[in-house]
């Protein structure tokens, strides 16, 4: 498994993560467009940020092998950053629905 399938299958987490959210609670649905464009944006932004602590995935196949401990950071990194990318779009949207009334 290479470093970019790794990136890949992160940001695939990341659109499970924001496309579930959106299924659960209908509060933060954009529609399968929306939350995918989210889920997006939201794993790459908080793998990119987090992944300086050593679970990118150039880290992750460092040695060759597939490191399972850093794997299971890095996808589950990936899902919450889908799932708080929708709830702070919401939030945003929310917000800028108040201030126009």
């Amino acid at each position: 498994m290479t470093a970019t399938l790794i990136s890949l299958v992160s940001i695939f987490i990341g659109i499970l993560g924001a496309s579930i959210t959106g299924l659960c609670c209908k509060k933060y649905s954009f529609g399968f467009t929306g939350n995918t464009i989210a889920g997006v944006f939201g794993s790459v932004f908080l793998n990119k940020s987090f992944g300086r602590l050593g679970f990118n995935p150039k880290h992750i196949i460092e040695l060759g092998n597939i490191n399972l401990t850093l794997f299971t950071i890095n996808t589950i990194v990936s899902f919450l950053g889908g799932l708080l990318a929708v709830m702070l779009i919401t939030m945003i949207k929310d917000k800028m629905n108040k201030n126009q009334s």
